[in-house]
């Protein structure tokens, strides 16, 4: 009996789809490269979606972003290095010295003053809760709720100032 009319069955999982192709004779015959894709599921579907809408507004949730990786940054130091909060202390005093430094050599009036009060009171809060974070723990008392209230602010600031620019 021909192989041509030889019916073969072929058992495969559920969900695969098989293709017969006929063979090919000769001696420039090419192997045949067949590629169907799967249907997605719904909840790759529905993470796909999310993803793609996350990532075209990714400039806009820099600072989500950073408060994110913030959280999960002094929490990892919590548990590892205690002691990292002794080290991370004495930055918080770099921005009051960024602040000192800038307003000698480049000294500034009006709202450039403002802003640079605030960015390095802002800074020096960061700082701080960072410091406390990885020695106590970023959940620990009133550290989660500083962390939320810092968090919306530069998120609020950041869409307000990436707007006028």
């Amino acid at each position: 009996m021909s192989s041509r009319t030889r019916s073969r069955k072929v058992r495969t999982a559920a969900g695969v789809h098989t293709v017969q192709l006929p063979r090919q004779r000769g001696r420039r015959s090419q192997p045949f490269v067949v590629v169907v894709p799967e249907r997605p599921s719904l909840t790759r579907e529905a993470l796909g979606f999310i993803g793609r809408g996350l990532w075209s507004v990714r400039h806009a949730l820099a600072p989500t972003g950073l408060a994110v990786l913030a959280l999960v940054v002094t929490g990892l130091l919590h548990v590892i290095a205690w002691w990292s909060a002794l080290v991370l202390a004495p930055a918080a005093f770099a921005p009051a010295v960024w602040f000192a430094v800038v307003q000698r050599s480049r000294p500034a009036h009006g709202s450039t003053l403002a802003w640079r009060i605030a960015l390095a009171m802002f800074a020096t809060l960061a700082l701080t809760w960072a410091s406390l974070a990885a020695g106590f723990g970023p959940w620990a008392g009133p550290l989660a709720l500083v962390w939320l209230l810092t968090l919306i602010a530069a998120q609020i600031t950041w869409l307000f100032v990436r707007r006028t620019h």
